[in-house]
Formats: C-alpha cells, sequence, structure tokens
C-alpha cells in the first residue's frame, strides 16, 4: 500500500491529516517544530502575538498592552516577526507618519495555539495578576 503523499515535502509519509502529531511522526527532535517553538517561545513574543490577535495594530496599543515590555524589546521582537512572515509593517503616508502592524496569514493561524497556551496556563500557572 502506498504511503500518502507528504504535504511537508521534507518530511516523506506524514499524512495531510491535521490531527496528527507531527513530531511523533518525526521523531523526538524535528527541525521544524524546533524552530516554530524557537520563534513563539522567545521572551515576550507570546505576549506580542496574543495583543495582536487581540486587535492591536500599532506599536503604542502592543506596548500598552504589556507594560514590563522594553520599547528595545517591542522593536526586536517586531523586527523577529516580520521577518519570519508572521506580521506585516505598513507606513502609512500621514503626517506624522503612523505605523500599523498587521498579522500575516501565517500569524493569524497561530491563534489557537495561543488559545490553547492561556487555557493551560490558566489550569497549570496559576493567577495572572489581574484583579
Amino acid at each position: 500500500m502506498a504511503t500518502p503523499k507528504s504535504p511537508h515535502p521534507s518530511t516523506p509519509g506524514v499524512p495531510a491529516d491535521a490531527s496528527t502529531d507531527s513530531a511523533a511522526q518525526d521523531g523526538a527532535f524535528c527541525p521544524r517544530f524546533h524552530h516554530a517553538v524557537e520563534v513563539i517561545g522567545r521572551r515576550w513574543t507570546g505576549v506580542v502575538l496574543r495583543a495582536m490577535l487581540q486587535g492591536a495594530t500599532r506599536y503604542s496599543d502592543i506596548r500598552d498592552a504589556v507594560p514590563a515590555l522594553s520599547d528595545k524589546m517591542l522593536v526586536e521582537r517586531l523586527k523577529e516577526l516580520e521577518a519570519e512572515g508572521i506580521l506585516r509593517r505598513t507606513v502609512l503616508p500621514t503626517t506624522p507618519v503612523r505605523v500599523e502592524y498587521h498579522l500575516t496569514e501565517k500569524g493569524a493561524a497561530l491563534n489557537s495555539a495561543v488559545i490553547a497556551m492561556a487555557a493551560w496556563a490558566d489550569k497549570w500557572v496559576g493567577d495572572c495578576g489581574k484583579g
């Protein structure tokens, strides 16, 4: 019986079924999974993504959503997410110039992962400090 064609050309035999655990198919170490965790797991990246998934598009909106985040770190994370194709930076020709950040399709696809992480944190990490 033939192996189904993989949607991941570098990973033969991985079925197209989205519910398949890619890490289990590829063994304990999967370079794609590792890269994804490294990108999304960087300090402050998750909360930046969460703010954007909740509608923040301007630098100040994102900064205000994460009060402990320094300007330098926010700029760094936004540049990294843009380089990964997770968000798109748009300069609007207004006076003064306005910059907006929007999630790409790739970035919006992280919504279910962010929701799952939030649910896990609610159950296992405890109170987030909001009163």
